[in-house]
């Protein structure tokens, strides 16, 4: 799969590593006046890109090409005549007054594949607004119950509108990829950092929909089920998912309070979901009295769902986290070896492979132009006018 990425930032550029990690081609056409902002975002190495960038664009190729010349811009038609692909997350308006818009492409192409992302999608009253993670989450509601009841909204800390949307449209992307491969046509995806979001609500939705009971804050603890939450032990925290009846009734005998299986108030996961406060309470009143791993030693033993809550450093340290190879050292032309996240799924036969480092600024200018049939001396003319870099 052929895939252009002219996008900016978190959604897009995740799009495209998913895509990237999978083995597609995908070339990242960046601006000449620094390309992606995002490698000036997040901790640098010394003289180059930030990590998060490296993260987000391992597996690409890095083209620049001067999109405020009409010359740039046929430029790039030219490669789009020949991709499977076209993803783009630029504020809402840029792509069409570049006349890349999708009829635009469709016109000379048309069995492309083409991907906007945009903060609220090509439709409704803020279709022309700007899109940010931030603001999505809170018009998504995410925020409305995230944190601690009472206390000030928070936000999810990883960027979940803008890594949601993302993986939507990888999805979609290979969903339409399919299509063609059977039709021989492309067709428009539209996603939408806000839908992205929404679309993860299920447990809220599912309490909001039937009542219309407004879900609230409740820290670590479930909507749904109890307990399902962070409790306190001798020397921190461990989360316990006694998400059902029979571990619930697993935990009360590993922790030898076999009284609150008769609690009215714990009788049943409607009632102790009810009463999740007072019930954290009581389990810490037990759970105090050991250690962390002495009581996960414990329930594992007595088949209870629990865990530690770890830091990064801990996460990948863990034998666990290793064995699944979710830290890939890599070597970056200017940075030497770089470590970053391992592709999650694990495929048989068509593995994601971390295959190279995120390009350098242009580093594949001339080798993508060569593949797409311009001589020596074309790419020396296009140098010279500034139309690529």
């Amino acid at each position: 799969m052929k895939v252009i990425e002219v996008c900016q930032v978190m959604a897009g550029p995740f799009c495209g590593c998913l895509l990237a990690d999978m083995g597609a081609d995908v070339m990242k056409v960046e601006n000449p006046d620094g390309g992606d902002t995002a490698r000036d975002m997040g901790r640098y190495f010394d003289g180059g890109e930030g990590h998060g960038f490296m993260n987000l664009n391992r597996n690409k190729r890095s083209i620049v090409v001067n999109l405020k010349k009409e010359s740039g811009i046929k430029l790039l038609k030219e490669l789009i005549k020949k991709v499977d692909v076209f993803v783009e997350n630029l504020r809402p308006g840029t792509i069409d007054r570049m006349g890349l818009g999708y009829n635009d492409l469709k016109s000379i192409n048309n069995a492309i594949i083409y991907a906007s992302i945009s903060g609220y999608g090509k439709t409704g009253p803020f279709s022309e607004k700007g899109g940010f993670d931030l603001v999505s989450q809170g018009l998504s509601s995410l925020m409305s119950f995230t944190g601690e009841q009472g206390g000030t909204p928070s936000k999810i800390p990883v960027p979940i509108c803008d890594l949601n949307a993302g993986m939507y449209t990888a999805f979609s992307i290979l969903s339409a990829y399919i299509h063609k491969q059977k039709t021989g046509f492309g067709q428009f995806i539209d996603t939408s950092l806000t839908d992205s979001g929404l679309g993860y609500t299920f447990w809220a939705a599912s309490q909001f929909f039937p009542t219309g009971e407004i879900p609230v804050p409740r820290g670590s603890a479930h909507e749904m089920t109890a307990p399902y939450q962070a409790i306190k032990c001798k020397d921190g925290f461990l989360v316990l998912g006694a998400a059902n009846q029979k571990s619930w009734e697993r935990l009360c005998k590993a922790i030898e309070r076999e009284e609150l299986l008769i609690h009215p108030d714990y009788a049943e996961n409607s009632s102790r979901t009810e009463n999740y406060k007072q019930l954290a309470k009581d389990l810490e009143l037990e759970f105090v009295k050991k250690n962390r791993d002495e009581w996960i030693k414990l329930l594992d033993e007595a088949k209870v769902p629990c865990g530690p809550i770890l830091n990064m450093q801990e996460t990948f340290s863990h034998p666990q986290i290793q064995a699944r190879n979710m830290c890939i050292e890599i070597d970056h032309p200017k940075a030497g070896p770089v470590k970053v996240l391992g592709f999650p799924p694990k495929l048989s036969l068509t593995p994601g492979i971390i295959r190279k480092p995120s390009p350098v600024l242009g580093e594949h200018t001339d080798e993508i132009l060569l593949e797409y049939g311009k001589t020596k001396e074309a790419i020396s003319e296009l140098r010279k006018k500034k139309i690529i870099n």
